[in-house]
């Protein structure tokens, strides 16, 4: 069951009240027995909840559980929608259509994100851009950078590509050589092998439920 933070917090101050209270019988709130108690109660009980969060955080980060994707994802269509009930936009994934013409296994997509994960922090790609809201606000934030429209309607037809990833890896390579607006993205020369992987990450970086971040994305402002 999901709690939100005022639950949490509310639950936090409840507990620590009513348990000082007890421990606290017979002695007035401003006896220096009842504000030890409070201190130490309090701080046992944060504790607990910030051990709790721990280890629940971990579990939902976890690929495959929670709101991080499998490593396979990218095998699938990848897509928003809007969500009534949680009042934001969340992934959906479609039916299976490979990527660049293979279907990976587990080991072969976690081999190939994880070196798509190397391939930016080792271009230092977050110099310029951001993932989940990290790094360098000149360029633009990443996290859904897969499901940016900009690929089928402009980038395919400039670079002459016949699917999203074939636009991704070719403009990747070739920043230089198609408009980008006033702020250029150099060419930092991606092998193919590093173009792919890279784009395989931003694929299953793009599956993963952020909780409506970035807010709006793709809604014209």
């Amino acid at each position: 069951m999901d709690y939100s933070w005022i639950q949490i917090s509310v639950a936090a101050v409840f507990f620590s009240v009513v348990i000082t209270l007890v421990l606290s019988r017979g002695y007035g709130w401003l006896s220096w027995t009842f504000w030890r108690n409070a201190a130490i109660v309090s701080s046992l009980i944060m504790l607990f909840i910030l051990m709790w969060l721990t280890f629940d955080t971990t579990e939902k980060v976890r690929p495959g559980a929670g709101q991080v994707p499998t490593w396979t994802v990218i095998n699938h269509e990848i897509g928003l929608e809007w969500n009534d009930a949680k009042r934001r936009q969340i992934p959906v994934i479609g039916e299976q259509t490979g990527f660049f013409g293979k279907v990976y296994s587990p080991e072969e997509a976690y081999d190939l994100i994880n070196k798509g994960k190397m391939t930016l922090q080792g271009r230092n790609c977050m110099e310029c851009h951001q993932i989940l809201g990290n790094g360098a606000y000149y360029a633009p934030d990443l996290t859904r950078a897969w499901l940016d429209p900009w690929w089928d309607e402009r980038v395919a037809a400039m670079v002459g590509a016949s699917s999203r990833e074939e636009a991704m890896k070719t403009w990747l390579q070739h920043p230089d050589k198609y408009p980008q607006g006033r702020r250029r993205m150099p060419n930092l020369h991606f092998s193919d092998e590093e173009a792919v992987a890279l784009v395989a990450f931003l694929k299953w970086m793009s599956a993963i439920d952020t909780n409506g971040f970035p807010p709006r994305f793709g809604v014209a402002q």
